[in-house]
């Protein structure tokens, strides 16, 4: 797939208390978004049955060409075997010996050895059916390489979904960390001023409130980071302290849209699924050609040699009997009447060939759908993420301004509270729709039937090293 088109990023400023996280945690190496991709193609067995199907390419091909090839067959056979002949009223004639009538002939061979071997050579030299099954066995080469591109790019859709999820995954729980020690902080706190007479019992009573409910989220939190993680530890076999996912580029540079109906014919033509729809729709066509009336007719050159021996003790004593053949030439055949099966086939492939068209059209309506839906989550999404990166900032700056008031005495610790949770749901809310924007970009590619590697290198660059 060519390159993704995607805004570029530029970092983002971190909130003091994000930044303080990263800086206390311990220094790992981060797993790229390809080297990802590379350890799931090499051990996900997802990747084994794309390489299974692909390879079936070969064998589809290698049928298509042998049907045209001359056949050879060889066939022998040795036995026990007894034969008697009798023949009354024969006329004989001999140079030398005159003409006789009413001849009687008798052989037996009552103990014998029979041999035969034979050589049969096929030339197919007209044959409609064959050529259909030839135009089916070339399609269906196609068809599995088709399927094979198909689920190779639902792979790579899947294997950016997982390690993003990843990411959003730890992230939230890092979120969510750093909100409860806040919030201990502040029932610390509440405690302390309660005790000297300075707050209200119910500030203490919130900010506990608070605290045990971040706790349950941490517990949920924490199994959705362990189901992440184990989801791309099974398809990389990396450990999991490997894992470490990048975040993307701060703020995305705006870069044209496709126009949508560029889009939408580049799905019509270019999509993996409705070409794997019209191959599909091919093979029907080839069958009902191969039903036609003329389609069994079959001219084929022939060539024979063959050998047959029989010896052994009779009524007339020892006997021996052999016998050779030999033919070139050709071999017409004309079927005349099947008992209404051929009319019968060939109405079962006039239906499968409607349904295949039938078909064709609804993938190309289902695609065209679905980039549609992509189009536009590309078109909003630049002031989508504007507007999410400033009420994040607003947010912070309203944490800011809520502490402030909290020391002076202007803000209840309920207030504070809320801010810090408003400004770390608005910093996920912020991530999520960046990896959102870039998993759209790659659907995007997947759906105009562009989704190669290079689509992963260029998503791969707006993350931040």
């Amino acid at each position: 797939m060519p390159a993704m088109r995607s805004p570029l990023f530029k970092p983002r400023p971190l909130s003091g208390w994000v930044l303080a996280a990263l800086l206390a945690s311990p220094s790992v190496q981060a797993l790229d978004l390809l080297q990802t991709w590379e350890q799931a193609r090499a051990h996900d067995p997802q990747m084994q049955v794309v390489a299974a199907t692909r390879s079936s390419v070969q064998a589809f091909e290698a049928q298509a060409q042998a049907l045209w090839r001359p056949v050879l067959m060889g066939s022998a056979t040795v036995g026990a075997m007894s034969a008697d002949t009798s023949m009354q009223g024969a006329q004989f004639s001999a140079p030398g010996f005159g003409q006789s009538a009413g001849v009687s002939f008798a052989t037996s061979a009552s103990a014998a050895t029979s041999t035969r071997w034979s050589l049969q050579a096929k030339q197919p030299l007209y044959s409609p059916e064959r050529q259909a099954q030839q135009a089916q066995l070339h399609t269906a080469a196609g068809v599995a390489e088709l399927r094979a591109d198909l689920a190779q790019q639902q792979f790579m859709l899947l294997t950016a979904q997982r390690y993003f999820n990843l990411l959003l995954a730890e992230r939230q729980e890092q979120v969510l960390k750093n909100q409860y020690a806040a919030v201990s902080r502040s029932l610390t706190e509440a405690k302390d001023r309660f005790a000297l007479g300075d707050l209200p019992v119910t500030d203490t009573h919130e900010a506990a409130a608070r605290a045990e409910g971040l706790k349950a989220q941490l517990l949920a939190a924490g199994s959705e980071v362990q189901m992440a993680r184990s989801v791309l530890t099974d398809s990389t076999r990396l450990g999991p302290d490997a894992l470490k996912p990048l975040s993307p580029k701060g703020d995305a540079a705006v870069t044209a849209v496709p126009v949508l109906a560029q889009v939408l014919e580049q799905v019509r033509e270019a999509n993996t699924g409705v070409r794997l729809q019209k191959a599909q729709q091919d093979v029907a066509q080839a069958e009902l050609q191969k039903h036609q009336r003329s389609g069994g007719v079959t001219l084929d050159l022939v060539a024979s040699a063959g050998r047959e021996r029989l010896s052994g003790e009779g009524d007339f004593g020892p006997s021996a009997n052999s016998q050779g053949q030999q033919m070139v030439g050709l071999s017409l055949n004309v079927p005349l009447y099947t008992g209404g099966w051929r009319s019968a086939k060939l109405q079962e492939a006039v239906d499968a060939q409607a349904r295949a068209a039938a078909e064709v059209d609804l993938a190309v309506q289902q695609a065209q759908q679905q980039a549609r839906s992509v189009w536009l989550a590309l078109e909003t999404g630049p002031a989508r993420l504007a507007a999410l990166k400033a009420s994040w900032q607003a947010s912070t700056a309203r944490l800011d301004a809520t502490r402030l008031g909290r020391q002076v005495g202007d803000r209840t610790t309920l207030a504070l509270l809320q801010a810090e949770n408003d400004a770390a749901q608005a910093e996920l809310a912020w991530l999520r729709a960046q990896t959102e924007w870039l998993l759209t970009r790659l659907q995007l590619d997947a759906l105009t039937g562009s989704m190669t590697v290079q689509s992963l290198q260029a998503l791969n660059a707006q993350l931040a090293p």
